[in-house]
């Protein structure tokens, strides 16, 4: 009968589990829901993140595409004389429209150059080229002795040549010492000595003895280029061309008749401001005066008879009398380049150079 209070004890620790485990429960349920919420947020604020940033992007980008792009200012071309249309050695220069140095139209500029060889034309009435020949084969042997040296020494050189081997026959079969020997005085006379026996060969072989008298027959010898050819072309055969040596390259330069430093782009050029019939004599009139007045170091510009037509005046001396020293040739009173002078040289008070060892 004693077991009742045992019963009443058990329901009430049953009625007391109850109401911890439900609130167990609802804490439980509580903290879920919390998560819930903050996961739910944190992916909300995640999104919103996402969403601004690609706004910002999308504004900079606008921003980059409205803006204005800045383009770098455009350098202004040299006004020089245009390339040539070929580097062929074979071909002819093309005809080139040359464009001036400067703030000088075109039109000017063809004007003084063309007043420039008139005014040289009278200064060197006699001008011819400066090395002895007595026919095309002695000129072109001649012309290609002459790279690193005078005409002087050339000149000096040539009359044992020619006299011992005439004929390009004759020049063709020699002994090369022999050869080296007598050009010795020319410098670099072992290369020298191969160029005029090769090209010999040559005119033996495949022009029958004779120099040929177009220019993409010459320039296949041996040793001759376009100056060479121009040389032997215009004053053997009477065929105009611009000789290009460095007296030529060094005043139309100084002129301002074109900025070009390569050869056959200087002949192009040069081209263009004259008639091709002026061109062989205008090769001898700027060498002479290059020569002769036009120095590379000292210009006589006090001496100089172009003066008021040169953009280079005051290069050089510009006192007459000092400028007067620095003549050279028959215009400073000294013996010329040539042992044989044409008579119109020495008619004009010219002098033939002495012979080879004759001072």
């Amino acid at each position: 009968m004693r077991k009742e209070p045992t019963a009443r004890a058990s329901g009430a620790a049953g009625e007391t589990d109850t109401p911890v485990k439900k609130a167990a429960v609802r804490k439980t349920a509580a903290k879920k829901v919390t998560g819930a919420k903050k996961a739910t947020g944190a992916k909300k604020a995640t999104a919103a993140q996402k969403t601004e940033a690609k706004k910002t992007e999308t504004k900079g980008a606008a921003v980059k595409k409205a803006a204005p792009v800045k383009k770098a200012p455009v350098a202004k071309k040299p006004l020089v004389a245009p390339r040539k249309a070929t580097a062929s050695v074979k071909a002819a220069p093309v005809k080139t429209v040359v464009e001036p140095v400067g703030d000088e139209s075109r039109t000017a500029l063809v004007r003084r150059a063309r007043r420039i060889n008139r005014e040289l034309a009278e200064v060197f009435p006699y001008a011819h080229p400066e090395l002895d020949f007595e026919n095309p084969f002695q000129l072109v042997v001649a012309t290609v002795l002459s790279a690193q040296t005078t005409d002087l020494r050339v000149n000096q050189t040539t009359p044992a040549l020619f006299a011992k081997y005439p004929t390009p026959e004759d020049l063709a079969a020699a002994n090369p010492e022999e050869v080296e020997e007598i050009l010795r005085p020319t410098g670099f006379f072992r290369a020298k000595t191969r160029s005029v026996i090769g090209l010999s060969k040559a005119l033996a072989e495949d022009f029958g003895g004779e120099v040929p008298g177009r220019l993409e027959d010459l320039v296949k010898l041996p040793g001759v280029g376009r100056k060479t050819a121009f040389v032997v072309l215009g004053n053997a055969f009477g065929r105009p061309g611009i000789t290009v040596d460095t007296h030529f390259q060094r005043l139309v330069r100084r002129w301002r008749w074109t900025g070009e430093t390569d050869p056959d782009k200087i002949e192009a050029a040069v081209g263009a401001l004259f008639p091709k019939s002026d061109w062989t004599d205008l090769s001898h009139h700027v060498i002479w005066h290059g020569r002769r007045i036009c120095h590379a170091r000292k210009p006589a510009c006090g001496a100089c008879p172009i003066a008021p037509l040169c953009p280079a005046y005051g290069e050089g001396e510009t006192d007459p009398e000092k400028a007067k020293k620095l003549l050279k040739y028959e215009k400073g009173g000294l013996p010329g380049q040539r042992l044989k002078p044409p008579q119109a040289y020495l008619d004009a008070g010219g002098r033939p150079a002495p012979p080879l060892g004759a001072g």
